[in-house]
């Protein structure tokens, strides 16, 4: 436990951050976790025992640790802002039924192919947004 509390520290004093409870605190929540939390979750998760944070506080937190790249903002659906800490390159799959959001691998389209993008687009970044059913739900 104490050995994944000094790693965290170190994560983030290697991105330029003050390591503050709170960033810590958003910062371990999200490493734990794959279902691709809203702000409202984790405020909710990091309170559930001593209520100690504010939604501005966890929004603070998670606009640090977004612009260092720790954690990137996924918009799957309108208006609803979830966050992961895996920022490696990956696609997602979302459940239309239980909303649950689930990753997946790079490769498993294979090698998606942006050079018949019609002259003047630029593509910056890509992924592959899945939307169906999924097992739980079938």
């Amino acid at each position: 436990m104490q050995q994944q509390a000094d790693e965290i520290i170190k994560i983030l004093k290697s991105k330029g951050l003050r390591v503050t409870p709170q960033r810590f605190a958003v910062y371990a929540n999200l490493l734990e976790r794959r279902d691709h939390p809203t702000v409202e979750q984790i405020l909710t998760d990091l309170n559930k025992d001593v209520p100690i944070s504010s939604q501005a506080t966890v929004y603070a937190a998670l606009q640090a640790l977004r612009e260092v790249g720790l954690v990137r903002e996924v918009l799957l659906e309108e208006g609803v802002s979830r966050y992961d800490a895996n920022v490696a390159q990956h696609h997602h799959f979302r459940c239309t039924n239980c909303r649950t959001i689930e990753d997946i691998e790079w490769d498993t389209f294979g090698n998606i192919d942006l050079s018949h993008l019609r002259p003047g687009l630029k593509a910056e970044k890509l992924e592959v947004i899945v939307q169906g059913v999924c097992d739980r739900c079938q």
